[in-house]
């Protein structure tokens, strides 16, 4: 969505190895190499390439959490070959991920920078220069959590989450299950990276 605001006449495609029924524009069921590698000359318009490549590899490997657990050699680890076939493609992109994950040079957002209810930092490398302002945790008198289940608690750590219209509005996203949301990043992270891009082409 928040590339849709920043190229607002661009054709969108989503591409992920599950279904995602609720992705709001078009959507491509595939393996990650296989849609950076073949899917490219499927989208074709007027232009010889896609304009602009957004990943996401998954974070579970670099995640806070999994590492607590000791679990993060169950989870691949995607950045080093993702970003090879990102360089291989003639146009501009992004890795975006969680705090410590192998990202070069990645600038931090937060959702205090967007006047959101959500922190959510997440680290993003991107092959054109860009600038990340700083966090205003101090604007931000509620602070929603949005991870583990929405609406539900955790035994483990005495925890309990706001439920999923909660995690909507603190997101900025309408159209998401809790599930959804919880792997997600607000939009206006995306359109903030793509305008930089779009601004250092003028």
């Amino acid at each position: 969505m928040g590339l849709h605001r920043a190229f607002p006449d661009a054709e969108i495609v989503g591409v992920d190895i599950a279904k995602q029924p609720h992705y709001p524009f078009e959507f491509v069921q595939r393996d990650w190499l296989e849609a950076l590698r073949v899917l490219p000359g499927m989208w074709e318009r007027t232009d010889p390439q896609p304009l602009f490549i957004w990943t996401s590899p998954p974070c579970q490997r670099y995640s806070t959490m999994t590492k607590k657990w000791g679990r993060s050699e169950n989870h691949p680890d995607l950045i080093a070959p993702v970003r090879e076939e990102l360089e291989a493609q003639d146009v501009p992109w992004v890795i975006e991920n969680v705090p410590g994950a192998p990202l070069n040079s990645p600038i931090l957002l937060c959702g205090s920078m967007f006047g959101l209810k959500v922190r959510r930092h997440r680290n993003f490398e991107c092959s054109f220069p860009a600038l990340g302002p700083s966090c205003n945790h101090a604007a931000q008198p509620v602070v929603v959590g949005v991870y583990g289940h929405a609406g539900g608690s955790s035994k483990r750590d005495g925890l309990t989450f706001h439920g999923t219209s909660a995690w909507r509005e603190a997101m900025g996203i309408d159209w998401m299950t809790g599930n959804e949301l919880a792997e997600s990043i607000p939009p206006a992270y995306s359109e903030y990276i793509a305008k930089q891009w779009i601004e250092a082409q003028l």
